[in-house]
């Protein structure tokens, strides 16, 4: 039986806030066609989820695996 990943519930997050970030992006594009200020609403805060969450790929990258 493998050993669980230590850092599992981080990569979690990471793809949660990547995938969660894309869809609103995409739902503020798609709804700025029609109302522009709720549109940037949900386009701007995905963004930022997007960010958030290709910075924690660079933190995880530089954590240290412990056996």
């Amino acid at each position: 039986m493998a050993a669980p990943k230590p850092h599992a519930r981080l990569e979690g997050w990471i793809w949660v806030l990547i995938y969660g970030g894309l869809f609103g992006v995409v739902l503020g594009l798609a709804i700025g066609r029609v109302h522009e200020v709720a549109g940037w609403s949900l386009g701007v805060p995905g963004a930022i989820l997007v960010v958030v969450g290709a910075a924690l790929i660079y933190v995880r990258s530089r954590l240290e695996d412990s056996p």
